[in-house]
């Protein structure tokens, strides 16, 4: 503003302190704790799902309901064309405002969202159709409607589904991760995962909670369980991580478009042409790897 209204030149100092800005930007984000990166993960400006829908796909047709309760907002599915091949698009989806996040149930599924999405997964299996989901949620909902919908049945129902279907699955995190109720639509053969964003059994805050009775120690409980996307892959439990633009996704839509896009399309080409027996051959086994231990013997226990 003081350039413009200013017969005094300082662009010369502008560019000093944006590059200054970047400098400390990329310093503060080089060390950024767990807990950090939570925060980050759910910074109310990054990319939702329909962002991406809107983004990456083309033609897409958005479905209602499971068939015996209701249409659950806080998923978002349907049919869309990527590139020229079609697909079936499923993902969590937040709000921004209060308004949405209402709407949205806070991006936290219920039941009927989870029979949705494996009505229409089922759907996409009929017609081989690949399967994109983007997971982006705290957990599913923990209200007494849920538990009286049977929310546990509808989410292990979807993980048992999942690893049956015959048709190529590629998963994105692309925010929080929580719980089972990212499970549930995250049993995939490719697992992409954000460099900002988390993924774990429950949030630090309500691990915090249960282990001390206190959720202000969130960053000590983040420490502990390995929510970042360096640490699952270390742990072989993701497959890919996407990097962000420099201060997180929220900073650049475009560019955080534009690096998605490209691992679709990579996980596509090599997903599309193996035989479904292979697929779901490779599929089970992933999922029977899950895991780290070592076995200690009886000796070596005395």
């Amino acid at each position: 503003q003081v350039q413009d209204k200013s017969d005094v030149d300082i662009n010369g100092e502008i560019s000093a302190l944006s590059d200054k800005l970047t400098e400390l930007t990329r310093e503060v984000y080089s060390k950024l704790t767990p807990y950090q990166i939570s925060q980050v993960a759910r910074h109310i400006n990054r990319p939702r799902t329909l962002d991406y829908i809107n983004n990456i796909f083309t033609n897409f047709i958005e479905l209602h309901g499971d068939r015996h309760f209701a249409d659950d907002k806080s998923i978002i599915a349907g049919l869309a064309k990527f590139g020229n091949q079609s697909v079936m698009v499923i993902g969590h989806q937040k709000g921004r405002d209060t308004k949405e996040n209402l709407e949205r149930n806070f991006g936290m599924p219920l039941p009927e969202g989870y029979r949705k999405a494996l009505r229409l997964m089922q759907l996409a299996e009929k017609f081989s159709l690949p399967i994109i989901t983007f997971v982006d949620t705290s957990g599913a909902y923990p209200g007494i409607g849920a538990e009286e919908r049977n929310q546990s049945e509808a989410i292990g129902r979807n993980l048992y589904e999942m690893a049956h279907l015959r048709t190529p699955i590629i998963v994105t995190v692309i925010g929080e991760g929580g719980s089972g109720g990212a499970l549930a639509i995250a049993v995939g053969d490719q697992i992409n995962m954000l460099e900002y964003a988390i993924y774990s059994v429950i949030t630090p805050e309500g691990c915090a909670s249960i282990l001390w009775k206190d959720a202000s120690r969130a960053s000590t409980a983040a420490e502990i369980l390995g929510i970042t996307a360096n640490k699952l892959k270390s742990l072989n439990l993701i497959d890919t991580i996407i990097s962000e633009p420099l201060g997180g996704a929220h900073t650049n839509h475009e560019e955080m478009m534009t690096k998605i896009k490209k691992t679709i399309k990579d996980n596509l080409k090599k997903l599309i042409d193996i035989p479904q027996d292979e697929l779901l051959k490779r599929r089970f086994e992933r999922i029977m790897n899950y895991g780290t231990f070592t076995e200690v013997s009886d000796k070596n226990e005395a």
